[in-house]
């Protein structure tokens, strides 16, 4: 099960061509995404009423979408408009819209009732669109459900050991304890460690020739995003002194794409009046590496547990965060299902009105 009276990102701005049609499927669920000509994005179901086609498999005619299998054509609002070869189109041939908010290069679909879509639910992925903040956007499948990805950013003890020789470099981060706190709708995670190596990963763009302290201070709200201020400086610096440090700020969203499939979002942001391409590439090729070892051991955990279902894990001390994610949205789950079973009968229309909203850039 998933929550669904959420924000779930669907794709980078970038990722929908201004003319053209991009498929995504979340929750389960297949979407079409595409622009106005007004510039802002609106969310279909990505299949036709009539038998089922992809609509993403058709073609723009303004804004709206014609069914490349028997020409049904639809407006932004998900009701047919024209139907090849009917004296009329039926009122009940319409597809789903889904509420689309765009904040700082993320664009995010409201999965459940539409009535209750919240802009104050987005998460603050600031350093996404932010001119003294520089990265290049990143993506990754996964095959494997979501949470077990959720695990592995809740507890950053694996860097020591997933990441030895990328971004970890000492075991002295498994051997930290984090402080780990309640927030709305999330948990934060704080971990200092003092006086260790710089990490490979730091010295192929800041090089260090003394130890360092490093600290991870990060936000990981419902449904599973990562906001992450992370950085080091030498050892002994007092905590004001950044002149010689690295400072970093991440932003991470996971998507489920269905049980056991996962649409990973992530960029590592670092802060300069103004970008450097080598730079903002090398901590990229960083990042894409270490991303790739983490991939490397879910998929394989995953493998292992779907061998045995049913095999209980062994819960131990750093699975604080985790645990207490897993309550959150455990009792999000209980609350959405409180209200549909409060609800009253009747079947809710399928079209909903749509009201693209595009945020200002930069906003913090």
């Amino acid at each position: 099960m998933f929550i669904r009276d959420c924000w779930y990102v669907a794709a980078w701005v970038h990722e929908i061509p201004d003319q053209g049609l991009f498929h995504r499927t979340i929750l389960g669920e297949p979407l079409l995404l595409y622009r106005l000509a007004n510039g802002s994005t609106v969310a279909l179901e990505d299949r036709c009423c009539h038998r089922h086609a992809p609509l993403s498999l058709g073609k723009r005619e303004g804004d709206c979408v014609r069914c490349g299998y028997h020409g049904l054509m639809f407006d932004p609002q998900g009701q047919c408009v024209d139907a090849p070869g009917l004296d009329r189109v039926p009122p009940r041939a319409c597809v789903r819209t889904y509420p689309v908010a765009v904040r700082n290069q993320w664009v995010f679909v409201w999965m459940g009732d539409a009535a209750l879509a919240d802009m104050a639910l987005l998460p603050d992925n600031f350093s996404c669109d932010h001119p003294e903040w520089h990265y290049q956007p990143g993506y990754l499948h996964y095959d494997t459900p979501y949470l077990l990805i959720c695990d592995n950013l809740l507890d950053f003890s694996h860097l020591s050991y997933v990441h030895e020789n990328t971004l970890g470099g000492s075991t002295r981060i498994a051997q930290s304890r984090p402080l780990v706190e309640r927030v709305p709708r999330g948990i934060r995670v704080t971990r200092h460690v003092p006086d260790v190596p710089p990490s490979a990963y730091w010295q192929s763009f800041h090089p260090f020739t003394t130890n360092v302290d490093r600290w991870f201070i990060y936000d990981f709200v419902l449904p599973g995003t990562l906001l992450m201020d992370s950085g080091g400086r030498p050892t002994g610096r007092d905590e004001s002194d950044m002149s010689d440090a690295v400072r970093l700020h991440s932003c991470q969203t996971l998507t489920p794409e269905t049980e056991t499939t996962t649409h990973y979002f992530f960029q590592q942001a670092y802060h300069a009046p103004a970008p450097d391409p080598e730079t903002t590439a090398t901590i990229f090729r960083g990042l894409l590496a270490a991303f790739e070892e983490d991939r490397h051991m879910i998929t394989a955990q995953h493998r292992n547990t779907v061998l045995a279902p049913f095999a209980p894990m062994l819960p131990l001390g750093m699975d604080l965060a985790l645990v207490q994610f897993r309550r959150l949205i455990d009792a999000e789950l209980a609350r959405e299902q409180t209200r549909l079973d409060n609800a009253t009968t009747g079947t809710a229309p399928r079209t909903i009105p749509i009201q693209p909203q595009q945020e200002t850039p930069h906003a913090a």
